[in-house]
């Protein structure tokens, strides 16, 4: 008979490998579709959708404006060794008629996500250029050993790069999220439960198809945490290669989801109070690196240090010239999500970002489970009490049979706090989450009135996903003694799966309640 820990492994891989089955089949067809529901009826005088295209359109492999930005520089840089991906010419300096030529003009390639250099009149991306420029290195080489280009070869190019930066990483992601979940968990239904969580309940599978950041920094995050784990419990046995490589995930993750430096900090912060002396020869290095390497590839792209995408909020004119998106035009109304907060106010906003239409507690009520596990880990933790009400052993009784917990050893039962954290990677987790949400998320409520454009859940605090599913782990322990809290729990999980699931054939799509919403009228913008 296999033990729990054995049967646990086994139903740990079955789950990775269908989720990885998934991702990749739906990768490799990756096709954008156009939907009958997004265009204007011509029998409804007031419907004012887009048109249905009167041709054939050229068929893509990319979904939005969002990834064909990236994948435009990448373009650019390979086959034009430049950053520009488009030029306005003045045509008429008398009317200020003009004419704008480039890559992002071209079907299939356009637009929102572009900015225009205020002086030089030039079209750059407005994403941060130091992932497309990593990036243009995969391409250059598929052009040079297989001579593929996007002209040629353009389904093939995307695939393949979709595979090696989202399908590779997030199935080492799912073996590493794994371990910690079996090394930090108290139960097996706790354990299968979060894993399958992280398999099948996250927006990172739905991103998986599509070009972006959050995906890569979701992966790199939990890199990093994995390592620092080791190097909190003793780093005195820890080469300092590892304190360089968790500071090199930590500081990339920050350079492609910029709130990340939260997590940057943090992170550093902590094993700098650790372990001071292999922090700062091991863990900085690299990340000042990482950071002289965003400076560089920044001013390369624009000719300045302090990236594009900083303006979004300033008013600027690299933003706001003839035709953007965002320039507001006398007489003529702004409507969609990019300017919902034109017709709603600060807390409606704040509720829909938690619980409504692109609620991370509504899409993904999983989370909320979170919220009560990062509070009983940090309690338990920091208390002397154990990170989960009842850690069964690995080889232990079977679910259902009576489990005592784990008691610490009595030379050892009431240290100090600190020296408390000190001997406790999960409070370390369970505190890194807590500082990480309470900024991030309370800046994006606060500071922004974003939900991200057209997308199908509240993408920007999709890198969260493993730190919140490490710390769901007390909650659901709790819940597995009770038949009225498993239950619970599946419902969470269902509503969750069901949220990812709901815009499979396009990750840029509006969430169902979204789109329930409005087809009650009840969506303003």
């Amino acid at each position: 008979m296999p033990t729990n820990a054995e049967f646990r492994q086994t139903v740990y891989t079955l789950m990775i490998v269908a989720s990885a089955g998934l991702v990749a089949g739906r990768i490799l067809s990756v096709n954008f579709n156009y939907e009958p529901y997004l265009h204007r009826d011509p029998s409804v005088a007031e419907d004012t959708k887009r048109e249905w295209p009167k041709v054939r359109p050229k068929p893509m492999p990319t979904f939005s404006s969002n990834d064909r930005s990236r994948w435009a520089t990448i373009r650019v840089l390979v086959d034009d060794g430049t950053y520009q991906i488009g030029e306005r010419t003045i045509t008429d300096p008398a009317t200020g008629a003009y004419k704008d030529s480039g890559i992002t003009f071209e079907e299939g390639w356009g637009g929102v996500d572009k900015v225009m250099h205020p002086e030089t009149r030039k079209f750059y991306s407005s994403k941060p250029p130091l992932l497309p420029t990593l990036l243009a290195g995969e391409y250059w080489l598929l052009k040079q050993l297989l001579g593929w280009n996007f002209q040629t070869h353009l389904f093939a190019i995307v695939r393949t790069v979709l595979l090696t930066v989202n399908w590779l990483p997030l199935i080492l992601y799912w073996v590493l999220l794994a371990r910690l979940i079996d090394r930090f968990g108290g139960s097996d239904w706790g354990r299968l439960y979060a894993l399958a969580a992280g398999c099948f309940g996250t927006f990172l599978t739905t991103f998986a198809i599509t070009l972006n950041n959050h995906t890569i920094a979701a992966c790199t995050g939990l890199f990093a945490l994995y390592l620092a784990v080791d190097l909190w419990t003793d780093p005195a046995t820890q080469p300092l290669w590892r304190f360089a490589l968790a500071g090199l995930l930590a500081a990339f993750t920050a350079a492609v989801e910029l709130p990340a430096m939260a997590f940057l900090v943090g992170l550093g912060c902590l094993l700098l109070w650790r372990a001071p002396r292999q922090t700062l020869l091991g863990f900085v290095p690299p990340v000042l690196l990482v950071v002289a390497a965003g400076l560089l590839t920044n001013y390369l792209a624009i000719g300045r240090l302090t990236p594009a995408y900083a303006e979004v909020g300033a008013k600027s004119e690299w933003y706001l010239y003839a035709g953007s998106h965002w320039l507001e035009v006398p007489g003529k109304e702004k409507t969609g999500i990019d300017f919902a907060w034109k017709k709603e106010t600060r807390p409606t906003y704040m509720f829909h970002f938690l619980f409504g239409h692109h609620g991370i507690f509504s899409l993904s009520p999983i989370f909320l489970l979170s919220v009560v596990g990062i509070w009983l880990g940090v309690r338990r933790g920091l208390w002397g009490e154990s990170p989960a009400p009842a850690v069964i052993e690995p080889d232990g009784p079977s679910e259902g049979e009576t489990a005592a917990a784990v008691e610490p050893p009595a030379s050892v039962s009431n240290p100090g706090i600190l020296e408390r954290l000190r001997g406790c990677p999960y409070t370390m987790i369970a505190l890194l989450t807590a500082y990480l949400t309470v900024v991030v998320v309370g800046f994006y409520l606060v500071k922004t009135n974003n939900y991200g454009g057209w997308c199908s859940g509240p993408r920007w605090v999709f890198w969260l996903t493993p730190f919140w599913l490490l710390t769901m782990l007390p909650a659901v322990d709790w819940l597995a003694t009770r038949r009225w809290g498993r239950a619970l729990a599946l419902v969470f999980l269902c509503i969750s799966v069901a949220s990812v699931s709901y815009p499979a054939w396009n990750p840029w799509r509006m969430p169902w309640i979204y789109q329930w919403l409005d087809a009650y009228g009840l969506i303003p913008y």
